[in-house]
């Protein structure tokens, strides 16, 4: 029980990026499986290989764990979401779809966030949903979509969407027989959402 303590200073001075790229791997499996509410921090730390207390050392608990997680997603988002110029509507959410097809694991995540929602604001996230509605206002003056949507349903409806894959994952496989966690699958439906959204531009010039 006492090797691993012993091991600790060695891992940090050694390979301590390494390090932390085993223990945010380990909490994104064991987030996607279980959710956060139902993860220990034990269970992180024996899938990564470390001593616990490495979580704390470098990422201050769990809390900070899923705070790395999410930061890496948005990194992960701007790659597609912060192009210039801008990319349209149905490419945005094409992106989205490839993205989550790509990382599941993300993706279950943001689903057990809502499945354990204990309807405490989030003002991070109120910010960031409220940043997206007015970008959809913007399009929307723009004529990328009709004018009787309104843009703060249209982006829940386009967050169920890209996720459907990860959400529904059996009627994936019986409606359109293919494996949701295939790049083929997120190829032919990120397609499908973008031709649809496509079908929505009122903009004709």
């Amino acid at each position: 029980m006492d090797k691993p303590s012993r091991r600790a200073p060695v891992e940090r001075r050694r390979d301590p990026e390494r390090t932390k790229r085993r223990i945010a791997e380990a909490a994104k499996a064991e987030f996607s499986a279980k959710g956060f509410a139902g993860t220990r921090v034990s269970e992180i730390a024996a899938r990564a290989g470390v001593n616990k207390q490495l979580i704390s050392y470098y990422f201050g608990g769990k809390e900070g764990l899923l705070k790395a997680l999410t930061a890496d997603w948005q990194g992960k988002e701007s790659t597609f979401a912060g192009t210039s110029p801008p990319p349209t509507l149905p490419e945005l959410v094409r992106g989205y779809v490839t993205a989550t097809v790509r990382d599941r694991d993300l993706a279950r995540i943001l689903i057990w966030g809502g499945l354990q929602d204990d309807g405490e604001e989030d003002s991070a996230l109120l910010r960031d949903m409220r940043d997206n509605v007015e970008d959809l206002r913007r399009r929307q003056a723009e004529g990328e979509f009709p004018a009787d949507l309104d843009p703060a349903y249209l982006l829940l409806m386009l967050f169920a969407a890209a996720d459907a894959g990860a959400i529904f994952p059996q009627l994936v496989r019986a409606i359109c027989g293919d494996d949701p966690a295939s790049e083929e699958f997120g190829e032919r439906y990120g397609e499908q959402l973008a031709r649809l959204l496509r079908h929505l531009n009122t903009d004709k010039s």
